[in-house]
């Protein structure tokens, strides 16, 4: 598979440290900032203890492209973290492991969206 490189979303980067503008996701018990308001769109996440998001996810950095279609875009893919939805429907995740590297995908509910949860 070949990433297209033009739906790059951002870099998620695990952190124990408060940052500004953290919003809490139940769903995974993290604490995370926008990457839209990052000058390298970096997205800060900082676990709870009793995350249940799996070490590779929780432990490595991520990086995120947008998809037109989730479940197309796992196929043939070691899923870590299998399809969820964030933000009331305003996009379904998933993270692959993909040659040693963490990525995720996104499908936003509204495929132009510029904000963030």
């Amino acid at each position: 598979m070949s990433f297209e490189r033009h739906r790059f979303d951002h870099i998620g980067i695990p952190t124990t440290e408060t940052h500004e503008g953290e919003v809490f996701v139940e769903t995974t018990r993290v604490w995370l900032t926008s990457p839209r308001s990052h000058p390298a769109n970096i997205e800060w996440l900082r676990y709870e203890p009793d995350t249940p998001v799996p070490a590779p996810v929780r432990d490595l950095p991520h990086v995120a492209y947008r998809v037109d279609d989730i479940r197309e875009a796992l196929k043939g893919h070691e899923v870590l973290m299998d399809v969820f939805e964030i933000g009331e429907g305003f996009a379904q995740i998933a993270f692959i492991l993909f040659e040693g590297a963490v990525v995720e995908f996104m499908q936003y509910r509204n495929p132009e969206e510029t904000g963030w949860i």
